[in-house]
Order: structure tokens, then sequence, then C-alpha cells
């Protein structure tokens, strides 16, 4: 059996500390801007390294290019991982919200997100479409709430959403 030093309990005890402090948030997703502010570790390098580290350990999983985890990202929320790799405002919208809705019948191939930039990406076998809106209608919080730490959508404002993209889109169903 191998005897630990004070260096090694030291290692662990900080190690733990920082673990905890993740846990406590109650988030399951961050940023290395994140980890940077919660552990008070300023120097990037010595950031980089710990991220490393932790990733090589299991303690923690590296999710995106500068994004991690504490729980195996393919048990997370698809949606959650979706807005934190934009890491900006944004919600689940159009598509997606009406679907589940079911004014629409057809299922999205892509989950959609709206926010101030349009781009697509893939995450874990999930297809992601951000569509940029006009800052003034973005930022209006009317028909938007948060489930399960998830900005998105009501159904009447995704369909307010869908008619600012597509203003003659046919819905299988009304409101």
């Amino acid at each position: 059996m191998k005897t630990l030093n004070k260096k090694d309990i030291k290692a662990r005890v900080s190690d733990g500390n920082r673990l905890a402090k993740l846990a406590s948030t109650g988030e399951v997703v961050f940023t290395v801007d994140d980890l940077s502010t919660l552990w008070a570790v300023t120097n990037r390098q010595t950031l980089r390294v710990m991220l490393v580290r932790y990733t090589a350990r299991g303690l923690i999983y590296r999710v995106w290019r500068g994004l991690y985890s504490i729980s195996d990202p393919k048990k997370i929320d698809p949606f959650i991982l979706g807005l934190k790799v934009l890491h900006r405002y944004a919600y689940i919208s159009c598509e997606t919200v009406l679907f589940e809705a079911g004014l629409i019948n057809q299922r999205p191939t892509e989950i959609t997100i709206v926010s101030d930039i349009s781009k697509r990406f893939s995450l874990l076998g999930h297809q992601y479409r951000c569509r940029k809106m006009r800052d003034s209608s973005l930022y209006d919080s009317a028909g938007i709430v948060i489930k399960n730490n998830v900005s998105i959508a009501l159904p009447v404002r995704a369909k307010k959403d869908m008619n600012y993209f597509y203003p003659k889109k046919y819905y299988d169903a009304d409101i």
C-alpha cells in the first residue's frame, strides 16, 4: 500500500474543495471562465494544467473546447449543452418548442436556439441551429420561462419567433 506524503494530502484536500465548490453551485456544466472565477485562479496556464489533470483523473469531463462538466456529458440535457456552448444569452425556441407543443407534426432534426448569432454545430450526436434575432426582440423576456435551468420559449413565444424568421410558416395546429 502506498503511503501518502504531505504534498499528496494537501493536493487532495484542495482538489476536494474545488470540486465541492462546483457541486454547491447547482450547475452541471461550466466554462473555463466560470471555473477561473469559482476557484479564484487568475493564471490561465495554471488553470489549463489543473483542467488537464482533473480530466485525466476522471474528476471532471471535457465536453467541448472551454466547456467542462462534473457529470457524464452523455447524461446531461442536450438543451443545457447547446446553450452553454454558445456562452451568451440564448433560449430554446422555434421548431423545437412548436413540435413539443404539437403545433407542428414534423420532428425537427436540430435543436433550435435563438440568440444574437447565427451558427450551426453538433455535439454528442445532437445537431444545433442557432438563429440570429435583433436585440429588441431577443431581449424581450415575455414568453420565456426557465425549466430545469434552461431558458425555453412558451409555445406562443416560439410561434412569434418562428413568424419573425418565416412569416408565411404553416402550422398544423393553432394555440
